[in-house]
């Protein structure tokens, strides 16, 4: 698998790959981009998933406030993750996410799924809090890094689905 990097990941970059970021610099790394922490929601119902959507029901969810610092605390538990930034893909590019080192480190993984060429939308994951301290979030933290990865040609379909446009 080849990742992109360098002056390609640059000119996907400069070409509004990822919008609204809130430090270029500082969150474009070697092998990638990091997404930072917009808001934060708790489940407070089931979801439902099927085989074709048909009968699919997205959990519903209801907001964390960030307290006057900044910050908010969560329990042990699963939460939703919504990002600042803005992702676009083109048709030859797709891009997977992995935590940051200092979220596992301290007791919580992301999980995500792929970002499928032509994706457009201000993306969620799944926050999973293992610490059973808890962990504590600060508005904009960068929690993970999404990579890219160009595909041999472009897409001969691509993502039409019902998380386009997400949160935009």
């Amino acid at each position: 698998m080849t990742l992109l990097a360098g002056p390609q990941l640059e000119a996907l970059m400069d070409a509004g790959l990822v919008e609204a970021m809130l430090d270029r610099d500082l969150q474009t790394q070697m092998c990638g981009v990091e997404l930072t922490l917009q808001r934060v929601e708790r489940f407070v119902s089931a979801g439902a998933v099927d085989f074709d959507n048909k009968e699919r029901e997205v959990a519903d969810t209801e907001a964390i406030e960030f307290d006057s610092s900044g910050w908010v605390r969560l329990e042990s538990g699963s939460y939703l993750v919504t990002f600042n930034e803005i992702v676009s893909l083109p048709p030859d590019v797709s891009a997977i996410a992995r935590p940051r080192s200092s979220l596992l480190r301290s007791g919580a993984l992301l999980g995500t799924a792929l970002w499928d060429p032509g994706y457009r939308g201000r993306s969620q994951s799944l926050l999973v809090v293992y610490n059973p301290c808890g962990l504590s979030l600060k508005r904009d933290a960068r929690l993970l890094q999404l990579i890219f990865i160009p595909l041999s040609s472009s897409a001969s379909k691509v993502y039409a689905g019902a998380y386009q446009g997400e949160n935009l």
